[in-house]
């Protein structure tokens, strides 16, 4: 085989590895690797030098200092990806030896792990299948470069194939029965930089971008018939300090939460939270507990993790749309909520006393703000005018025009100028039903904001005051209602059925896909031993059936290899003949398989009569090594003796002597 092979094949199987991980790690990365492949290939085919062991030195010293200047630190999961391409990229300019070879199939196998480690989407597991296939068909080349009998790319490639389908039995069952235990090896911190959803601020306009984005925000399935759409209000951060421009959730003094009674029906429902880097899980309105210890409640009935959403996370929930408070609202808790700069938004500020002075109660109060909203020539828009710093008058009094984050800012000013607590409440509104995998879709385009209010004897009320701009919101997506308002893929895939139902087969696809295979859990192992039988299962019957599976797929292993043996190394003396027949292809006579040297012999005699002096007496020589009677000793010398023949034979190319 040629020494230039083994390097190629296992040069290709480190550049893919390096193309799998190149969206995680900065674009400098994988070009200066795959400058140093493309380097190391030329200079495989040409005179072309490659650097001495100073000039690698230096190199790797100066690319270890720009990954820690770029990291701040070798630890976690994309630095190390980002110094293993690095210095993978560097071995291969010294790579020589078939040992060097092996490291490079090595490495190309830990940038596999490191890939399926950071992402396990649907669409990326054919690719890592690819990987695994090359990576062992080069090994495979590599391994045969020191036999006679070397894979050709074909051969290889079809090992490989068979390699991992024998394996694919036990790698099922290591799925299935292996213990899987929490934490330490699959707890890897990702990169927090890509935040996308809601934030804990909210200004004029901050939602309307947001919504422009046609991203899954998460998915909910309900436990029966889900609510109305009117009642599905996804609630997420809670915003309560307004500086007149932006409101903030603040870091405020926190009171006591109001103990609730919960009101008409419950709704059991498991939600599938897309990765946000936040901390911020979504309820259907108010739930009625936390989903474990895992996340909490905070004073205003906001779901907090404990640690940023990295990674689709699933909880399960129970909720009720309708709740009283069953005590009363602190002095603290009324004096917060009721908040506003005095020196910002004057005009507002009169216009809610005045409403409040000709109302007799809060909720005649709150029923003139939303009439007004109503009659006061207010239109709902995605694409507002901007706002001056004293926002809400610019609103109420000048552009008349906006989005929820408007109408929550102005209603819940109002009502504060008014003496009545309130606060601002960001989520999303609705969801998208798909009917493959029978779940709802929200959307990033679903966001939403509304005002929750307190009311004597309700406790916190939810009032939507766009819903009196544009009651069609409460049941219709944004897609519905202003469709050129939103990006223009949304636009391509909404306008076309086709290509939206064949969307909602690949969600539907994606989403088993991360809660049965990516998400299988510890639980769910049990689950499936409770299904094959077992009582009470636990780590122990776990690896029982994880033995019996390793059992039954040794067995099928060696029958499988009972029934097709694998073939011989061929002894010396037919490797030697192998070479004689080469040499005679070569030279225009090839043998036939079918053909022993004594017929082959007869066949060059007819053939090649100019050959036949020279060949005829190997091939009679071989007859007698191989099918003659055994000589103890001398054997051996004739078989040396024959050799040497081999090797010295020089046969003219076919066409060479044809021309003569």
């Amino acid at each position: 085989m040629s020494p230039r092979r083994g390097l190629e094949w296992a040069a290709g199987a480190f550049a893919a590895g390096v193309l799998l991980n190149a969206d995680r790690v900065p674009t400098w990365v994988p070009v200066a690797a795959l400058g140093f492949i493309l380097w190391r290939l030329i200079a495989g085919r040409a005179p072309v030098r490659l650097p001495g062991n100073i000039v690698r030195s230096v190199l790797a010293v100066l690319l270890v200092a720009a990954v820690l200047a770029r990291f701040r630190t070798l630890n976690g999961l994309t630095a190390g990806t980002a110094l293993l391409i690095l210095m993978g990229g560097i071995k291969l300019l010294e790579t020589r030896a078939q040992r060097d070879q092996y490291i490079m199939i090595g490495a190309s196998l830990f940038l596999l792990l490191a890939a399926c480690l950071d992402r396990q989407t649907l669409l990326r597991a054919p690719l890592y299948a690819l990987h695994a296939w090359l990576c062992c068909a080069a090994l495979a080349v590599v391994a045969s470069a020191d036999s006679d009998h070397s894979f050709s790319n074909r051969a290889a490639v079809m090992l490989a194939a068979r390699s991992l389908l024998y394996a694919l039995p036990l790698g099922l069952a290591l799925f299935v029965f292996f213990p899987r235990l929490a934490g330490a090896f699959w707890a890897i911190p990702r990169s927090s930089a890509a935040q996308t959803g809601l934030g804990d601020t909210m200004t004029p306009g901050s939602i309307t971008a947001l919504t422009a984005s046609y991203a899954v925000a998460f998915r909910a399935r309900f436990e029966g018939l889900p609510p109305p759409p009117e009642e599905r209000y996804w609630r997420g951060p809670v915003l309560h300090e307004f500086d007149g421009y932006t409101w903030r959730r603040g870091s405020g003094t926190a009171y006591r939460p109001q103990a609730l009674e919960y009101l008409g029906k419950a709704y059991h429902y498991d939600i599938a939270l897309e990765p946000s880097s936040q901390r911020w899980w979504f309820s259907l309105d108010t739930a009625a507990g936390a989903p474990g210890l895992r996340a909490f409640f905070t004073y205003d009935y906001q779901l907090i993790a404990a640690e940023p959403v990295t990674e689709v996370t699933r909880y399960t929930l129970v909720s009720y749309t309708r709740t009283q408070s069953a005590t009363e609202l602190s002095s603290l808790a009324r004096r917060r909520e009721t908040l506003l700069p005095p020196d910002r938004n004057p005009r507002t500020l009169s216009l809610a006393r005045k409403l409040r002075a000709e109302a007799g109660s809060d909720r005649a109060f709150i029923g003139a703000a939303l009439e007004l909203l109503r009659t006061g020539g207010f239109s709902y828009s995605l694409t507002p005018p901007a706002l001056a710093q004293d926002s809400v008058d610019d609103f109420l009094f000048n552009t008349h025009t906006g989005f929820c984050g408007h109408y929550a800012s102005a209603f819940v000013a109002l009502m504060r100028a008014g003496g009545l607590p309130a606060r601002v409440v960001t989520g999303y509104l609705g969801g998208e039903w798909n009917p493959i995998g029978r779940y709802f879709i929200v959307r990033q385009s679903d966001a939403h904001s509304w005002a929750e209010v307190w009311l004597q004897g309700r406790g916190w009320t939810r009032i939507d005051p766009t819903a009196v701009v544009e009651p069609e919101r409460l049941r219709r997506g944004i897609l519905d209602l202003l469709p050129d308002a939103v990006s223009a893929p949304a636009r391509f895939v909404w306008s076309r059925p086709w290509l939206h139902g064949a969307l909602e087969r690949w969600d539907a696809l994606n989403a088993w896909w991360n809660e049965r295979i990516v998400r299988f859990s510890y639980d769910d192992q049990l689950r499936l031993l409770e299904r094959l039988g077992f009582d009470a299962p636990g780590p122990r019957q776990l690896g029982w059936a994880f033995a019996a599976a390793l059992m039954a797929w040794l067995l099928w292993i060696a029958w499988r290899l009972g029934r097709h043996p694998l073939p011989g190394r061929p002894d010396r003396l037919a490797r030697c003949y192998a070479r004689l027949c080469r040499k005679l292809a070569g030279a225009g006579v090839a043998r036939e398989p079918s053909q022993g040297p004594l017929a082959f012999a007869a066949e060059i005699d007819r053939r090649r009569p100019d050959l036949s002096g020279v060949v005829q007496p190997l091939l009679w020589q071989y007859a007698e090594l191989r099918f003659g009677p055994p000589v103890p000793r001398p054997g051996t010398a004739r078989l040396m003796q024959f050799e040497r023949a081999v090797s010295r034979l020089r046969l003219a190319p076919w066409r060479e002597t044809a021309r003569r």
